[in-house]
């Protein structure tokens, strides 16, 4: 009797979660609790489906398009702005970088490995990897990175000690920025996973 109750237990989990799961954005599912309309998933978790593209809207109001989702672990990876080739700017650079609603159930994962481009020399003053073998000196030399090639630059493994809520670039700093999703010391760089991992807090 008691298996029979934790199986229909189960069962109605299921079900409830299918009938609250949003209907695919293009291609890509989009799982419960993610939101792309409020008769579908939690709405505290909302994501956008604009023309087929599943995207995250920052707490600065710029669109960043989803690249994957793993609802077994919580989270999701955004793919990282676009650098302005000829001035290695960040798309998002005018917004500050990528600043995350506090008051929102999502955070800036520990797994990404964030590059910060085209920096001021008051970059060296601070604890980041800005030397020769840091991995944005890899990412200059490859077809994503070239406009950015010779400027100095760091990186950073973002922990537990750093804000889980934004990715800062600005004028008179660092003005572009790419981050790598768990990179490994000897990963060459056409094997990087880039993007941005995001991760949420499941519903109580």
């Amino acid at each position: 009797m008691a298996l029979l109750v934790v199986f229909l237990f189960f069962v109605l989990v299921a079900h409830v979660s299918a009938l609250d799961a949003c209907p695919k954005c293009g291609s890509m599912e989009v799982p419960y609790p993610l939101s792309t309309d409020p008769n579908c998933g939690d709405s505290r978790y909302r994501v956008y489906c604009n023309n087929d593209a599943l995207e995250f809207l920052s707490a600065g109001g710029f669109f960043y398009k989803i690249l994957s989702v793993n609802p077994t672990s919580y989270k999701l990876v955004i793919s990282p702005p676009l650098i302005i080739e000829n001035t290695c700017s960040s798309s998002d650079l005018i917004l500050g970088g990528l600043r995350l609603d506090e008051n929102l159930p999502f955070n800036i994962s520990k797994r990404n490995t964030v590059m910060l481009l085209n920096c001021s020399e008051n970059i060296l003053l601070s604890p980041l990897n800005c030397s020769a073998y840091s991995f944005c000196r890899q990412f200059e030399d490859a077809d994503e990175g070239r406009g950015c090639k010779g400027k100095l630059c760091c990186h950073f493994l973002k922990d537990a000690s750093m804000t889980s809520h934004q990715i800062r670039v600005r004028v008179g700093g660092c003005t572009a920025y790419t981050s790598v999703v768990d990179i490994k010391p000897d990963d060459p760089v056409d094997s990087w996973n880039y993007g941005i991992e995001l991760q949420w807090l499941p519903p109580n």
